[in-house]
């Protein structure tokens, strides 16, 4: 079992190193799943029972982030994540007969600082979960949670977690519809089909609290929700990805996608997203993306500063790490970290790599 879990957690989480990718793809996330259920275009959403858990599908997230500012003015990054995956396709049982594995990361970043903390646990038994209503996503004590009463469960969140040397406890609030990503929530990931659910809320608000190394920080920022569910969403070819939520001072957001390959050119795609929520797919001709300014992270060269480029949105901007270092020096490593825009466009936001 150790063995089996170990391999699981390698499809779930981001990031591993270069012998895990040599056959399966980028964590084994091109392992063909013929037994779980396929994403294919065309599913309507509904809503809040997507929220929840989505059985017969191999893998699952609920993903957080947030750039955040005290009131000095100093900036922060938290990040909140649940992975879901099913060790089967069919129905999860109860108990300890269950057939599902949780794992929960978390992270707080500051100019100076990055701690990330993560948690286990075996489905079946209470210690972790997801139920769509009343919303709430746990694992032990970290909790994404509703507190609204309404019709809308993510209109009012709380989010909380902690670790050796930080914790955080934060609301979310936001009136703004969800963004489905892609085709109508339909994320291609390959040229090949691969591909994943996909929606987003990009237009949280999150205010309260968090403790980094001792001190404590009254914060306040934009937040961002990821949902994706899939089987197999990457081919063998891919090595890992590029993925940004930027947050614009105009009050637009970006999503943005580059999927490396270890032969020919990279999988590029992304999502504008305007003031009101309406979303507009960008197709790679649309996009330059270049990584530019790299450190040496964990004995491994990260590109930390990139070029950005819509000129459809008449967008050209940098994008810079607020801490460098923001390696997530977990059981399989990789690294994210809030980003500060300079350009045509101000704003903030997040970027991940995986597969370095």
């Amino acid at each position: 079992m150790k063995i089996r879990v170990g391999l699981l957690l390698l499809a779930l989480l981001s990031g591993c190193d270069d012998s895990q990718t040599t056959q399966k793809g980028f964590a084994g996330l091109g392992d063909t799943a013929i037994a779980y259920a396929p994403v294919v275009p065309g599913r309507v959403f509904s809503f809040p029972a997507d929220h929840g858990v989505h059985e017969g599908f191999r893998i699952e997230w609920w993903y957080v982030t947030a750039n955040l500012k005290d009131a000095q003015g100093r900036d922060f990054g938290v990040q909140w994540t649940l992975f879901r995956s099913a060790l089967d396709a069919a129905p999860a049982a109860s108990g300890w007969r269950n057939q599902t594995i949780w794992l929960g990361h978390a992270a707080v970043t500051s100019a100076t600082a990055h701690h990330a903390a993560e948690r286990y646990a075996r489905g079946g038994v209470g210690q972790a979960g997801v139920q769509a209503t009343p919303f709430d996503a746990w694992i032990d004590d970290w909790q994404f949670s509703t507190k609204a009463a309404g019709a809308d469960p993510l209109a009012d969140m709380q989010l909380k977690a902690a670790g050796a040397r930080f914790r955080y406890d934060l609301r979310l609030t936001s009136s703004r519809p969800l963004v489905l990503q892609g085709d109508q929530g339909f994320s291609q990931k390959s040229e090949q089909g691969q591909a994943s659910y996909y929606y987003s809320q990009p237009f949280f608000q999150a205010s309260g609290e968090l403790e980094i190394d001792g001190q404590r920080y009254t914060v306040s920022g934009p937040a961002w929700l990821d949902r994706e569910w899939s089987s197999q969403p990457l081919t063998a070819n891919q090595t890992g990805w590029d993925w940004f939520s930027l947050h614009l001072g105009t009050g637009e957001h970006v999503m943005l996608y580059r999927m490396r390959h270890k032969d020919g050119a990279p999988y590029l795609t992304g999502t504008w997203i305007d003031a009101q929520g309406q979303a507009t797919t960008l197709n790679a001709g649309e996009i330059s993306l270049t990584p530019q300014d790299t450190v040496e992270v964990a004995g491994r060269s990260m590109p930390v500063r990139w070029s950005i480029s819509i000129p459809g949105k008449q967008l050209d901007i940098t994008t810079r790490a607020l801490n460098p270092n923001a390696w997530m020096d977990l059981r399989i490593p990789y690294w994210e970290g809030p980003v500060q825009l300079s350009g045509s466009h101000g704003g903030n936001g997040y970027l991940e790599m995986t597969g370095y």
